[in-house]
Formats: C-alpha cells, sequence, structure tokens
C-alpha cells in the first residue's frame, strides 16, 4: 500500500474545524449540562443534602457560563445577563414542568404517580428539555438550543424544535414519532399521541421566516399518527382529532375530526 499524503487533508480540515467549532459549543459540554439542570431539577438518585442544592445549582451556573464563553464571546451577546436570566426563569420552568407531570399523570391510566412520569416517560423528558431549550432561544443564544433539542430527540423519538411555541400544561403521551416543527403554536392543555406530524407544507429555504407550521388552539387532543400541515392551518379550541388524520385546512373550535375509511372483517373458511 502506497503511503498517503495526507498534509493537504490535515490543513484542510484544521482550516474548516477552527472556523466551525469556535461558532459552535461543544456537544459533550451542552449534554453534560442539561444532564446537570435536570437531576437538580428532578432527582433520580439519592436527593442531595439541603446544604449541597445551592453548590449544585452554582456549579450549573458556571458550567453553561463556560459553554456560552466558549463560542460566543465575540458575539456581542451579554453572557453574564443571558445566564442571569435563564436562571432567574428557572423556578418558572420548574412549576410549568410540574404542570405538564401533573396532566400525564392524571390522564394516563397507567400512570401510578407523578413521580413515575418525571423519572421515567420519554414524552415528560421530551417536553422538559424543550421548555429549557425554548428559554435559551428567547434569551437569542444560538445552535445550543439546537442541539439540546436533538439529544432529547434521540434519546425518545420525539422531535419538538426549541423555537416552536408550547403552552402549559401540554401532554405528551408514548411520544415515539412525534414532529413538531419551528413556528408550531400550541395552546394550553393540549395533548398528543405518538406519531403525530405539526409540518409544513412544503419546504424552502427562502421560507425561512414564515409560519409554516400549524396553531393547536387550547384544550384540542391530537390522536396517534395523525399529520397536520400549513403556516395557516388552525385547529380550534376545544376540538379532538381522531387517528390516522390529513389535515391541511382549519378546523372550527369544538369540532370532531375522524377518518371515515371502512375496515372490513372476514372470517376465513374453518378448516375442520
Amino acid at each position: 500500500m502506497k503511503n498517503l499524503n495526507t498534509r493537504s487533508l490535515i490543513d484542510l480540515l484544521k482550516k474548516t474545524h477552527n472556523a466551525e467549532w469556535e461558532a459552535t459549543p461543544s456537544s459533550v459540554d451542552a449534554i453534560a449540562w442539561l444532564d446537570g439542570l435536570l437531576q437538580f431539577l428532578f432527582p433520580s438518585n439519592h436527593l442531595p443534602k439541603s446544604s449541597a442544592y445551592e453548590g449544585i445549582l452554582k456549579k450549573n451556573q458556571i458550567d453553561l457560563e463556560n459553554i456560552l464563553l466558549s463560542y460566543l464571546e465575540p458575539s456581542g451577546i451579554d453572557i453574564d445577563d443571558v445566564v442571569d436570566k435563564f436562571y432567574h426563569s428557572l423556578e418558572g420552568i420548574y412549576q410549568d414542568l410540574r404542570h405538564d407531570a401533573n396532566k400525564i399523570n392524571e390522564y394516563d391510566p397507567a400512570s401510578h404517580s407523578v413521580n413515575e412520569v418525571i423519572v421515567s416517560y420519554p414524552g415528560f423528558y421530551a417536553i422538559a428539555v424543550y421548555r429549557i431549550a425554548n428559554r435559551l432561544v428567547r434569551l437569542g443564544i444560538p445552535v445550543l438550543p439546537r442541539i439540546l433539542s436533538e439529544y432529547a430527540h434521540g434519546k425518545t423519538g420525539v422531535d419538538i424544535h426549541p423555537n416552536a411555541a408550547i403552552g402549559v400544561p401540554f401532554m405528551i403521551d408514548h411520544g415515539t414519532g412525534i414532529v413538531i416543527g419551528a413556528t408550531s403554536i400550541i395552546g394550553q392543555n393540549v395533548s398528543i399521541y405518538q406519531g403525530v406530524t405539526l409540518g409544513a407544507l412544503q419546504v424552502a429555504k427562502n421560507l425561512a421566516l414564515t409560519k409554516r407550521h400549524p396553531t393547536v388552539e387550547d384544550n384540542v387532543i391530537i390522536y396517534a399518527r395523525t399529520t397536520i400541515l400549513g403556516g395557516d392551518t388552525v385547529i380550534g379550541k376545544n376540538s379532538v382529532i381522531g387517528g390516522s388524520v390529513f389535515l391541511t385546512r382549519s378546523v372550527e373550535p369544538n369540532s370532531q375530526v375522524f377518518n371515515t375509511h371502512q375496515l372490513r372483517i372476514v372470517q376465513k373458511d374453518s378448516q375442520d
């Protein structure tokens, strides 16, 4: 085998990596920070001593600051201000997530307690990561929220873009295969089941600043494998959308929408 001349490749990689990674946080550090924050809010192992809570939170705060400094320092973003605002909003995020967990526990007959939902339900985990990532988005932080949301996507099969607007409480049941696009707006007390897509009618880069995904108003239930597309599509409040429905137009409040396909069951001839 001939000796490979790798010098040009190495030079290219160094140049490309330096340019790209200077503007990108470490995914390893980001996930470690997220795990630490969720463990602080919802400890799944041994509870820390009361005196340790402040220390745990302070370390998590320093970790976020270091992550942001690693790629945002020359950006003009006031990192100290962002970190301060994020942690001042943390109690509100926690209270919202408790409401989400309570709703899941209330409506899921398989759940035995709120804590079971918190420590074991992938839908709740996806919502928790969404609410953290969405807060970072609203503080103007780039890239990091997507790293967090895609990590949750890989763990749960639930793909929630951190730019989506989702009210409280929110319930995801089972969760696998759910897609909620970036410009989706979801009201309060909404329930979504596995395989639901809130998507765009078309995908084109020039539509980046356009509302491309549906609006779902308060108290709506969307059952499994339903697809709802389009930025002008509005699902009116108090509506129920049945399973395997395909919608590209709005639905009035208090509607029930069901698929009308017929199921045929034919008995086979007995073979004695």
